[in-house]
């Protein structure tokens, strides 16, 4: 088995055509392994832009690719595509992220009305799986590719990061410290219909009470103090993506405020539900602070 790890470098355009932004891909850079990790060949080419005619200052800043050079190049995002589909073969492709698969497809989709990559069979993503080796995996932030190789001591000093080339060499030499034969094939995936459906999915909080995947038979709560069943005081109110409402406990009499949020992901619908105590009405927490301050 062959791996190509790619890296993408785009840019912001704006399409007069569709009237909105698109990361347009300027160039495309991989590596290409053996079962070993052995590099057998790379892969590097610029594209001459043709949604957006000028490079924003940040992608300019951090690339150092200039107008000059993507006007000069005279290769199209068809062409490099071709190309690059020819230098991938059979091999599984890996890309640090998802990001540049979601560029990918988004290209694809202006240039070709079908976002589907044809080269895309069989797909790694190697940062979740650096993150799991080096049991670093957290939802809520993903690990920079100069990170791992922090954590893993490799000094990047002689590459030029944030070119495409350099950032699938630096990939590469993550991956090399944490390879494992048998367990990276349990990150591979098969580029089918729920491979797409699942990469293409957006988590988002449902805010709207009557959505039918909300249950309300089970928007209730325990008395965070006694655990007998608490009664609704309020009406259910939105704030911050979540449902609020005020509780009280017949049984003692505590009052707290009931919080769910419902969060939908790939994986199913996620609940979570929090009490919170009441504060005090205002003129209280006057009378509070005064014995506090006396």
């Amino acid at each position: 088995m062959n791996y190509v790890i790619l890296d993408l470098e785009w840019n912001a355009s704006f399409s007069k055509r569709d009237k909105r932004y698109y990361n347009e891909i300027i160039e495309y850079g991989a590596v290409k392994t053996d079962e070993n990790l052995n590099i057998i060949d790379t892969f590097s080419m610029l594209i001459k832009p043709q949604i957006g005619k000028k490079l924003n200052s940040r992608i300019k800043e951090l690339t150092h690719i200039t107008n000059e050079e993507l006007e000069t190049t005279h290769n199209s995002f068809q062409t490099v595509s071709a190309s690059f589909e020819e230098f991938l073969g059979d091999a599984v492709l890996l890309t640090w992220g998802t990001s540049d698969i979601h560029a990918l497809m988004e290209n694809y989709g202006y240039y070709n009305k079908d976002n589907r990559p044809s080269f895309l069979k069989y797909y790694c993503d190697l940062q979740l799986y650096c993150e799991f080796a080096l049991d670093k995996h957290d939802k809520g932030k993903q690990m920079g590719l100069s990170t791992c190789a922090e954590l893993l001591n490799i000094d990047s000093g002689e590459l030029t990061l944030h070119r495409a080339l350099t950032d699938a060499e630096l990939s590469l030499l993550c991956f090399k410290k944490l390879y494992d034969k048998e367990k990276i094939g349990k990150y591979i995936r098969k580029c089918d219909n729920e491979f797409y459906r699942k990469i293409t999915f957006k988590t988002c909080f449902i805010t709207d009470i009557n959505n039918p995947l909300i249950d309300k038979s089970e928007m209730n709560f325990d008395c965070p103090k006694c655990n007998h069943k608490a009664k609704r005081k309020t009406k259910w109110t939105v704030r911050n993506r979540s449902f609020r409402a005020n509780f009280l406990c017949e049984n003692c009499g505590h009052e707290f405020m009931g919080r769910i949020v419902y969060k939908l992901r790939y994986e199913g619908l996620k609940i979570n539900k929090r009490a919170i105590p009441v504060p005090p009405p205002k003129e209280k927490e006057e009378e509070i602070q005064k014995v506090k301050t006396n």
